[in-house]
């Protein structure tokens, strides 16, 4: 087990990977010579050569095209976007093509590809590039999503994801590439995709985190008065762990699901939906979802706290949940805020 930085989990991930398999490759803007925008590919151009570890132009469609055609004549590349919004000029390459393309061939051609990018709010970055876009992808049949909580699911998510014979998107909370944590290296670090993990366990009610909202719940329910909770870190989003999320729920009899993303169409309700429909008569009280308004993520310091769940604010929800047995108003219902 080593200690080291988010940043610095996902390098060594790939790089082990590297090591025990020549086809992997690498590429995106600023991975090679920079080391990755965020240092997430640092060593690896002086390790494995620029055949193998290569810049690209400001093109990512070219790029994400490229991967497509490299994973399904044989290699398994590592692509980069930066910021997830990038995503939005070459996600036809990863939705309509890499998704696809073992469907449409029968099984045939297979898309082993990674696609990574920087996702998430809380460093200043402004609207466009603060986003998470898990809602771009989730519904896309075919394609495996990644989103890792820290160092300590960073290495053996991203080697996972790099082993896997599909297409697999792996979203990277910014806001936690610089945090510390221990990591198991090697092939037993490596964390199968679609399992779920429940770093703390309690009795009143079920949190669902994903991300960087695994903190958040993590926060909550290590500063609870009166309560106690299970949290589980989807690790997951597509496909994720039912058969976790259910048996917590039917244990604890409560959901509280927290997500980064705004109320419409976020990715917990899915959780809620599938909770109310298989474990109805489990529940004491309704599912409720923790979420982002449904405005833009504001550049303002202050103004970009209040707009992400933070520990209080979810210790607040779960706490006149049990109290009351009522799903609580969000805060921007609360306040008038967004009237």
């Amino acid at each position: 087990m080593a200690r080291m930085r988010m940043n610095q989990a996902i390098a060594a991930a790939i790089a082990d990977e590297m090591r025990e398999n020549p086809d992997v490759v690498v590429f995106g803007e600023d991975v090679a010579v920079a080391e990755g925008p965020f240092k997430t590919s640092d060593g690896l151009l002086a390790e494995f050569g620029p055949l193998r570890v290569r810049d690209t132009p400001i093109a990512e469609m070219g790029f994400m095209g490229a991967a497509v055609g490299a994973a399904a004549t044989g290699l398994r590349p590592v692509t980069e976007i930066m910021f997830v919004e990038f995503l939005g000029v070459a996600l036809d390459q990863l939705v309509t093509e890499a998704a696809k393309f073992s469907y449409l061939s029968g099984g045939v051609v297979k898309v082993p590809m990674v696609m990574r990018a920087s996702v998430g709010a809380g460093l200043g970055f402004g609207c466009q590039h603060s986003q998470v876009m898990e809602s771009w992808m989730v519904g896309a049949p075919g394609l495996k999503i990644v989103m890792i909580s820290g160092p300590h699911n960073a290495y053996g998510l991203t080697r996972a994801a790099i082993r896997d014979d599909n297409p697999v998107a792996v979203l990277e909370p910014r806001i936690l590439y610089a945090v510390r944590g221990d990591v198991t290296t090697g092939p037993e670090g490596i964390i199968p995709l679609g399992q779920a993990a429940t770093p703390v366990s309690g009795d009143d009610i079920t949190l669902v985190g994903c991300g960087s909202t695994v903190r958040t719940a993590l926060g909550a329910a290590g500063d609870a008065e009166g309560w106690t909770a299970d949290v589980i870190d989807l690790q997951t989003l597509q496909p994720w762990d039912t058969e976790a999320v259910l048996d917590s729920v039917r244990r604890t009899g409560r959901l509280a699901v927290v997500e980064e993303c705004p109320y419409s169409g976020g990715w917990g309700a899915d959780i809620v939906s599938t909770v109310v429909a298989e474990a109805f008569g489990d529940l004491s009280a309704p599912p409720i979802r923790i979420t982002a308004p449904d405005v833009h993520v504001p550049f303002g310091k202050e103004l970009e706290q209040r707009y992400l769940p933070n520990p209080e604010y979810v210790a607040g929800q779960v706490g006149e949940l049990l109290a009351t047995g009522e799903s609580p108003p969000h805060w921007w219902e609360r306040d008038g805020a967004l009237v």
